[in-house]
């Protein structure tokens, strides 16, 4: 005879050591015994019998029970041990519990550290360790939803004014979301459903000083910066070689020519992946010459200040002129190039090819084809040499030349 609900909730134990039994059909009973109620159900696989454990009472209700009988009497009809399947299932759930999110990135970051280059893999790194871990890190990531990431996450991020740092810590959220997909810890990258919810990032350019005037105090001012002599050189040469931040302070030695005066810097390194030749005026190898027995027995010319086996931080340059007195809003690392470009067409009369193809903009022959590297080296080499000693005249206030007028 079938149980019912009232009997189930009324029976008590009648004292004996194992506990009685009471069958409710298809195999299944209930245990009662002193220390609880058991749903349990009697099965024979491959000749062995066996017991598989439903639930206790009151947790799992009399319908649940039977529920679960039936999925393993399915179970048995298409030859899957219940018993197995129940250990599998339970191991199944216990790894995704164990698949925080945190431990999926760190796993993702080693596994494609490969494919970028070290100072990208420590910046991804510590954004992640300092605005998304300690949020959502300990979650399972099979558990997180849009919501999470943008309410826990990056809103917190956006809310600090760093939009763009926003957009990329979402950015870097789907690629470990994708990753868990593909790798079966995941259903689907879920910062898909974010398209929009963040604020625009502002387009802005970068500050910088390009008044001949102006330029010249800021010459004296690097003159005067005090601080380890690697940083001093890095700002020094800044102005003179105008490359990208990132481009002077990953150089390598291996890179540079004393002798030949020059600096070639691999296209791996560069925005648009094309080899780049620096011609390197007196001035400029000087400055190298000046550090070579400091950095020079290692890979990096501008190493980190903690350790010699990384570039100097991408904030260093910056975090120079700020010291000097010089704002983000008014001059950047990256406004050197502004500066260059400015000053050598409107106040030297440089050609502009020149200047562009020593910027490693694109240049194009009247063919429409780009030019190579080596193109009208000679003359960017003597166009070098005039920036570095009309930089050297500004500096000590000598032949300043006014900027034209521009017509309104």
């Amino acid at each position: 005879m079938a149980l019912t609900d009232t009997f189930v909730k009324n029976i008590k134990p009648k004292g004996g050591g194992a506990g009685e039994k009471y069958a409710d059909g298809g195999n299944m009973y209930l245990l009662v015994s002193s220390t609880g109620k058991y749903w349990r159900m009697n099965y024979r696989f491959t000749g062995k019998q066996k017991t598989l454990a439903l639930g206790v009472y009151p947790a799992v209700s009399l319908a649940e029970a039977r529920k679960r009988r039936e999925k393993a009497r399915e179970q048995l009809a298409s030859d899957i041990d219940p018993s197995t399947a129940k250990r599998e299932d339970r191991q199944a759930k216990a790894d995704l519990a164990a698949n925080t999110f945190e431990l999926v990135a760190r796993t993702w970051l080693k596994k494609t550290a490969v494919k970028r280059k070290a100072v990208t893999q420590d910046r991804i790194t510590t954004l992640l360790e300092h605005d998304v871990f300690p949020f959502i890190g300990g979650l399972p990531i099979h558990t997180i939803g849009p919501r999470d990431v943008l309410d826990k996450a990056v809103r917190k991020i956006e809310a600090r004014g760093s939009i763009d740092t926003a957009h990329r810590a979402k950015q870097i959220c789907g690629q470990i979301f994708r990753y868990a997909v593909a790798v079966g810890l995941a259903e689907r990258d879920v910062t898909a459903d974010l398209r929009g919810a963040l604020a625009e990032i502002p387009k802005s350019h970068f500050a910088a000083i390009t008044e001949p005037k102006q330029a010249g105090a800021l010459m004296r001012s690097i003159f005067t910066y005090e601080g380890h002599p690697c940083t001093v050189a890095a700002l020094k040469l800044s102005p003179l070689v105008f490359v990208r931040p990132g481009e002077l302070r990953t150089a390598e030695w291996s890179e540079i020519d004393l002798e030949a005066a020059e600096w070639r810097i691999p296209g791996s390194k560069m925005k648009m992946k094309v080899d780049h030749i620096v011609p390197l005026s007196k001035q400029a190898v000087e400055i190298l010459k000046s550090i070579q027995p400091i950095s020079g027995h290692g890979r990096y010319v501008f190493p980190s200040l903690r350790t010699g086996e990384r570039p100097m931080s991408d904030n260093t340059i910056s975090a120079a002129l700020r010291g000097l007195g010089y704002s983000k809003d008014v001059h950047t690392a990256h406004g050197f190039r502004a500066m260059a470009r400015t000053i050598l067409d409107e106040v030297l009369g440089e050609r502009v090819d020149y200047i562009e193809h020593q910027l490693a903009h694109t240049v194009k022959d009247p063919n429409g084809r780009a030019y190579n590297r080596t193109a009208h080296l000679p003359a960017r080499r003597e166009m070098m040499q005039r920036w570095a000693d009309y930089l050297d005249k500004l500096r000590v206030g000598a032949e300043v030349i006014p900027m034209p007028t521009r017509a309104a």
